[in-house]
């Protein structure tokens, strides 16, 4: 099978038999998609590993997991750049950038840094654990650096897909780009997951009647959304990548408990015989969907504006369900497969406000609404960074 490429960038593949598909979607974007479907699964996949079993050999399915992304991210967008710098076929040559010499697409750089980082991040983890044990918290500096390797690996990956789907637009080619579109918004959706994730340790259900979990969301989420709705053209971005954050975390908490699993550190307060799944995803669903149908009917408005109005729509729909459904994940009712809220790490004392099922410093009142107000403030500063930075990946072809 023979690969050339068109104008567009996107590959075409000619078959032995000299009839040639149109358009197909490159290898290398397979790749990184793959990588970042990857490192989603398997992040997920060790924090319930260290919640069940503990500290465990590197070497771990889960860890597998995560590292392939670096390890798909590095060689498929490496062997990029260096394909398009020394090969520099024309079409090639036209999406692309120039960085130290070397040529290849803006996110193929980027993806190929963040590839490189994850993996250097393995070793230093390593040694990290074996230095300080177990650790109590996500953000650690090797995990630091896996994360901001995740990140570039995402960024990387969202630019070359929104690169490819321009130029696919760009030259007609309506049926490649609405291909790239749907795949975006995937990615965009694994993004989503990412993003809450590393926000997993204030968005805890016993932390959601205190405003710093809110806050914590709107610093970052909004900005995500509405680049991804600027940058996708897809009227209903949001409402589809909170859909597959939503669907992919309900997964993980039905899926993970049918794995045994017991603990190999102690203490152990809780007795673990299956792993421990994450918590039930955050309701963001019901914002992401009125998030859409405002920015539909403000398209002509100034970006200020736009933000102005999203950040009180943003905090105040997302506790308006949140606040109540977070009372009923506190209750006997929500103690279920789907809910997920039976289950503890084995190393959660028996006093501790998860296991009692009670709320860490609730608010009321004053502090309430005055938590309230800033998260709205920065939900709304979170908005205006995303339009402008979607609306500039809206026009980006390299």
């Amino acid at each position: 099978m023979a690969t050339t490429w068109n104008a567009s960038g996107l590959e075409n593949v000619r078959e032995p038999n000299g009839v040639q598909s149109s358009n197909s979607i490159p290898w290398y974007l397979w790749c990184v998609v793959l990588a970042v479907t990857s490192v989603s699964i398997g992040a997920h996949w060790d924090v319930s590993w260290h919640r069940s079993i503990g500290r465990d050999s590197f070497w771990t399915p889960a860890h597998m997991a995560i590292y392939a992304c670096g390890v798909l991210a590095a060689i498929s967008c490496g062997y990029l750049v260096l394909y398009t710098t020394l090969r520099r076929l024309a079409a090639l040559m036209a999406s692309s950038v120039e960085i130290f010499g070397l040529r290849a697409p803006l996110g193929a750089f980027i993806a190929s840094w963040g590839g490189i980082a994850m993996l250097t991040s393995a070793p230093f983890d390593n040694w990290w654990h074996n230095a300080y044990g177990l650790d109590v918290k996500i953000v650690s500096p090797p995990h630091t650096l896996l994360m901001l390797g995740v990140f570039g690996v995402s960024v990387g990956t969202l630019i070359l897909l929104l690169g490819a789907m321009n130029r696919a637009n760009l030259n007609g080619n309506a049926i490649a780009a609405r291909h790239l579109q749907w795949l975006l918004l995937y990615v965009g959706g694994l993004m989503v997951v990412f993003q809450m994730f590393f926000r997993m340790e204030y968005t805890w259900d016993v932390y959601l009647h205190n405003t710093g979990a809110y806050q914590s969301m709107a610093i970052g989420m909004p900005t995500l959304f509405a680049l991804l709705w600027q940058a996708s053209r897809n009227r209903w971005s949001s409402t589809v990548t909170t859909a597959i954050y939503t669907v992919f975390l309900i997964g993980a908490v039905l899926i993970l408990p049918l794995f045994s699993a017991e603990p190999k550190l102690g203490p152990v307060f809780q007795q673990v015989t299956h792993f421990v799944p994450p918590k039930f995803p955050i309701l963001l669903i019901v914002p992401a969907i009125l998030m859409d149908m405002v920015w539909n009917r403000t398209r002509a408005w100034k970006s200020w504006q736009v933000a102005l109005v999203t950040g009180p729509v943003f905090v105040l729909s997302l506790v308006a369900v949140e606040w109540p459904f977070a009372d009923f994940l506190m209750s006997k009712a929500a103690e279920n497969r789907f809910f997920g809220t039976g289950y503890f790490q084995y190393n959660m004392p028996p006093a501790s406000f998860d296991v009692l099922r009670r709320f860490v410093a609730p608010e009321e009142g004053f502090a309430l609404w005055g938590g309230l107000s800033l998260a709205m403030l920065f939900a709304a500063l979170s908005t205006f960074v995303g339009i402008k930075l979607g609306r500039w990946l809206r026009d980006i072809q390299r």
